[in-house]
């Protein structure tokens, strides 16, 4: 199992979201576009962003918001989907947001669909912390 935002990590991720097909995510989750900056443990950071409901390698120019987080942080309201975390994370300074805060409310309210928590529980199950 590949680490945690590795390039390993990010082809798995690439292979399982082929393979999940069609998302059927809710509107909000279907047009928006984060992009995530993370801090790494030894220092490094790594770009990524959530586009369309799918986790993609770097950043996306069409978001029009981007997280600082850190990796475990990530793990915990990304793949985990736990909003007490993320809310928690936020009013700690973890999670500092540059650009349109609206798309954040959206991911307070909408729901992922089953699909979606299908992908992301199989690369849960394929990562390593």
């Amino acid at each position: 199992m590949p680490a945690l935002l590795t390039d390993d990590w990010f082809a798995t991720v690439e292979q399982l979201t082929a393979e999940a097909g069609d998302l059927n995510l809710p509107p909000a989750l279907e047009s928006l576009g984060v992009n995530l900056v993370v801090d790494n443990t030894d220092g490094s950071k790594t770009e990524l962003a959530l586009n369309g409901g799918k986790i993609q390698k770097g950043l996306s120019e069409a978001a029009k918001t981007t997280l600082a987080i850190d990796a475990d942080t990530l793990r915990k309201v990304f793949l985990e989907f736990d909003m007490a975390a993320a809310m928690q994370a936020f009013m700690s300074g973890k999670i500092k947001v540059q650009g349109d805060m609206s798309q954040l409310m959206a991911l307070q309210t909408v729901k992922p669909s089953v699909e979606q928590k299908t992908l992301f529980k199989k690369i849960l199950e394929q990562t390593t912390a």
